[in-house]
């Protein structure tokens, strides 16, 4: 489902979204309000949401939508300003799963390559991962009233069971650095796992979560405020030091180089990685390079595609620890799951074990 109060918009995303033949677009309505009404009439994986609209706003439906339909995933369409982004990570906090940054013009949006590559990839991600948690159970519409007896006797759908990922070893030493990395999913992800940071671990954390310049800033203003850590976006040349937390700005590479004996942060606009930037892979790669691998602690979190795969088994390699976020608390077991089934990891752990395992690891004797 589409939901934009410009009709030109909503024309422009679905003409989008069906140049897929794997997607289709069933209902594309003007307000927040239109919308939690067409979702009790139709069985969805993804909702596009704008998030300025009449009547209701899209951060308004986000709960009335999940108390229709828990497994459907949301997508919040957002202008890149500080006040979007800061808007759009509220709705990230209140239970959708991804956003991508609205062209400002519907020029922009009719021939912007790229934001319909990206707009299209994360639908067809999250709308997997919405089907694999139950969306669509052969078509059945989940209604506000309670669930009838009969329908609870129904067949289940079959599952599939992955194979148990394979497990590396754990680090012998105490870590001189967290790394993390993240992507759709990651910012809740954070909020989770950096609460648990907050005492304890004097290490510096290094963090790239695939995000656009703007929302980087917002993202570790919330991170300070929500998690009681001194984070910031990273600026080039600064000192690497303990109990601090760097997020790499969007559109830039954060690398650890080492200058006059000292490590600082390095911002590059080198190539993407994995059509990425700033992307897991060098970050990891510089870390090991100014730490040394048996000193990093590296940490994959939610999100699409492998990003982080080389860098983390090049880490392991050194002598490095990495630890994975599992299948059933991702949004998307993408990267998590690369590092998982490539069976370098030392742990593969729910959302809500991750920070306790870090702190724990983090401030054991060395």
């Amino acid at each position: 489902m589409v939901v934009d109060d410009s009709a030109v918009i909503r024309g422009l995303l679905t003409r989008a979204l069906e140049g897929d033949t794997e997607i289709r677009v069933v209902a594309s309505v003007g307000d927040g309000q239109m919308a939690v009404n067409a979702l009790q009439r139709n069985s969805l994986d993804v909702i596009v949401l704008d998030i300025e609209m009449p009547v209701m706003d899209g951060l308004t439906a986000i709960p009335k939508l999940l108390a229709v339909a828990p497994q459907v995933k949301i997508i919040m369409a957002s202008t890149l300003t500080l006040r979007g982004a800061d808007i759009s990570m509220r709705c990230l906090s209140a239970g959708a799963a991804d956003y991508i940054p609205k062209p400002t013009s519907t020029r922009e949006i009719g021939g912007a390559d790229a934001f319909k590559r990206e707009l299209v990839s994360k639908v067809k991600a999250l709308g997997a991962a919405a089907r694999r948690a139950g969306s669509r159970t052969r078509g059945e519409l989940r209604p506000l009233t309670p669930v009838p007896a009969a329908f609870l006797k129904r067949e289940a759908p079959p599952v599939t069971l992955r194979p148990a990922p394979a497990v590396g070893s754990v680090g012998q030493v105490k870590p001189d650095v967290i790394a993390i990395g993240s992507s759709t999913g990651g910012p809740q992800a954070l909020f989770e796992v950096l609460a648990h940071l907050k005492t304890g671990v004097t290490q510096p954390i290094l963090i790239t979560q695939h995000m656009p310049a703007t929302f980087t800033t917002i993202l570790a203003e919330h991170i300070t405020r929500q998690c009681g850590l001194n984070a910031q976006e990273a600026k080039d040349g600064e000192p690497v030091v303990s109990g601090r937390c760097y997020i790499a700005p969007g559109d830039f590479h954060m690398l650890v180089t080492q200058r006059a004996g000292a490590n600082v942060i390095s911002l590059t606009k080198d190539p993407p990685e994995n059509f990425c930037r700033p992307a897991v892979d060098p970050m990891m790669r510089s870390i090991l390079r100014a730490f040394g691998g048996r000193k990093v602690l590296a940490c994959i979190l939610t999100g699409m595609g492998q990003d982080g795969l080389k860098g983390c088994t090049e880490v392991v390699n050194a002598g490095g620890t990495l630890i994975a976020q599992d299948e059933a608390s991702s949004v998307v077991w993408g990267m998590p799951g690369a590092v998982a089934q490539a069976g370098i990891c030392s742990a593969v752990l729910p959302l809500k074990e991750i920070g306790p395992y870090i702190r724990k690891f983090a401030s054991r004797a060395a």
